[in-house]
C-alpha cells in the first residue's frame, strides 16, 4: 500500500495551524480564551531571560495580541486552571493534565535519587523532612526562606544550599506545588493546597498515561516519529513511544504517511487520517509578521524545525561575544508559513532597540516585508513596556 504524501508547504500550514500560528487569530488572552490556548499548545515553556519579553509572555502574546503577563499569573495562581511543572524544562500546563504528571514525579524522583549527589548525602532525609514541616507549619516558601542562595562558583542542584536543593526535590517528585511567582521568584505550598481535588485525586495507569502523552502529542504536532511524539511532553520514553506507535498502527488508529521535508527529501512519520484530511480545507496563512519567542513551541524541536522550515537556529547565549554569528539572544520571524529572518532587539532606556535583522537567505525584504516588521515592532511594545521603537545604524542586514 502506497504510504499517503504530505508536500512541505502543506506540511508547514498543518504544523502552524496545530501551533495556532497559521490564522490570524482573536480573542482576549485571558481567562477561558486563555486557558484555551494554554490547551492548544499543551504547555508553555517559562523561561527567565527578559531582554523584550519573558518567553511566556511572547509565547503567549503572538497568539494573542491582548494578552498581558498578570493572565497567566491568574491561571497558575488564582484560577488555579494550570500549574507550573517539568516538560523537557520547566513550563505552565494545563490542570487537566495533571493526573497523567505522576507518571513523571515517579520517574522523575527515582532519577534525582539516583543522580543527584545530594540526594546521596548523608543528612538528605532529614532536610527533606524540615523542609516539607517548614512549609506545612508556616506556609508557602521560596528558596530564600528554606535556604541560602546558590553557593559561589555552583555548577548545579547538587551545588545548591541542602534545603533549596530539597525544595527542587520536592517539586520535581510532585510533593510541593508552584502556588504563585513574586517578580520571578517561586514559592512553593503542598501540593494538596494548590492542585484543585478533582485533578489531584485522578489516577491512571501506565499505559493509559503513555496513550494519552502519545496521542495527545500527535494531536498537537499534526505528524511525527515515534522520538518526536515522545519528545513533546517527555512523559513516554523512546521505548514506549515505538511500542505505543507499533500497537496504534496495527490497530488502525494512527497511520504513516512521507513528510516533504524543506530539503526535498521525505520523512517517514506517524499521523491519522481524520488529520491529514484537515489539511485541504485549511486557510491561507496570514499575511502577519509574527515576532517568535526561541522556546516557543513551534521551535523548541530545533532539529524538526530546520528540516520543515530549512530554518537553523541556536541560542548563543553561552557563546561568547565574539563568536557569535547573530547576538546574545534574538527572535525568529515568522510570515504566512515561512521563517524569514531573526532579530535582536532588546529593551533599552526605554525604548525597543532593534540592532539588526537577518533576512534568511533569498529573502527579499521588499517595502511591504519591512513595514510588516516594522509594525509587528510597534505591535508589540505594550508587551514589552516600551514607548518607541528606535533602529541602530544598518540594522537591515540585507
Amino acid at each position: 500500500m502506497t504510504r499517503p504524501f504530505l508536500d512541505n508547504r502543506s506540511a508547514r500550514r498543518l504544523f502552524l495551524d496545530r501551533h495556532l500560528l497559521l490564522r490570524p487569530g482573536s480573542g482576549s488572552g485571558r481567562g477561558e480564551d486563555l486557558d484555551g490556548v494554554l490547551d492548544a499548545l499543551g504547555f508553555v515553556q517559562v523561561d527567565s531571560v527578559n531582554t523584550l519579553a519573558r518567553a511566556h509572555d511572547l509565547i503567549l502574546w503572538s497568539r494573542r495580541g491582548q494578552y498581558r503577563p498578570k493572565a497567566l499569573e491568574n491561571l497558575v495562581a488564582r484560577r488555579r486552571s494550570a500549574f507550573e511543572h517539568w516538560t523537557h524544562d520547566a513550563a505552565v500546563i494545563p490542570m487537566a493534565f495533571y493526573p497523567m504528571w505522576r507518571l513523571k514525579f515517579e520517574r522523575d524522583e527515582t532519577r534525582m535519587q539516583a543522580r543527584w549527589p545530594a540526594a546521596r548525602r548523608a543528612g538528605w532525609e532529614t532536610e527533606i523532612e524540615q523542609v516539607l514541616r517548614h512549609i506545612a507549619d508556616h506556609g508557602p516558601a521560596s528558596s530564600l526562606d528554606v535556604g541560602g542562595e546558590e553557593t559561589k562558583g555552583s555548577s548545579g542542584w547538587w551545588d545548591w544550599h541542602p534545603s533549596k536543593t530539597a525544595l527542587e526535590f520536592l517539586w520535581r517528585s510532585g510533593q510541593l506545588a508552584i502556588c504563585h511567582r513574586r517578580g520571578f521568584r517561586k514559592f512553593y505550598d503542598l501540593a494538596e493546597n494548590v492542585i484543585p481535588a478533582e485533578h489531584r485525586n485522578q489516577h491512571y495507569s501506565v499505559e493509559e498515561i503513555i496513550d494519552w502523552a502519545m496521542s495527545e502529542a500527535l494531536e498537537r504536532l499534526g505528524f511525527g516519529t515515534s522520538g518526536e511524539l515522545a519528545a513533546f511532553f517527555e512523559i513516554a520514553t523512546r521505548d514506549e513511544a515505538k511500542a505505543w506507535c507499533a500497537r496504534a498502527l496495527s490497530e488502525g488508529r494512527i497511520i504513516e504517511a512521507d513528510i516533504g521535508m524543506a530539503d526535498g527529501s521525505r520523512r517517514r512519520s506517524f499521523t491519522t487520517e481524520a488529520i491529514l484530511d484537515e489539511v485541504a480545507s485549511l486557510p491561507e496563512p496570514t499575511a502577519r509578521v509574527r515576532l517568535l519567542s526561541p522556546f516557543d513551541p513551534a521551535l523548541r524541536d530545533r532539529d524538526r524545525a530546520e528540516r520543515l522550515f530549512g530554518f537553523h537556529y541556536r541560542i548563543e547565549i553561552f557563546v561568547p561575544e565574539a563568536k557569535r554569528r547573530y547576538g546574545y539572544y534574538v527572535f525568529p520571524v515568522l510570515q504566512g508559513d515561512r521563517l524569514i529572518g531573526r532579530i535582536d532587539a532588546k529593551r533599552a532606556d526605554g525604548a525597543l532597540l532593534v540592532q539588526a535583522f537577518w533576512p534568511e537567505a533569498g529573502m527579499r525584504m521588499g517595502k511591504a516585508r519591512a513595514a510588516g516588521l516594522k509594525s509587528e515592532l510597534e505591535r508589540v511594545k505594550p508587551l514589552a513596556e516600551v514607548e518607541a521603537v528606535e533602529f541602530a545604524d544598518g540594522w537591515m542586514r540585507t
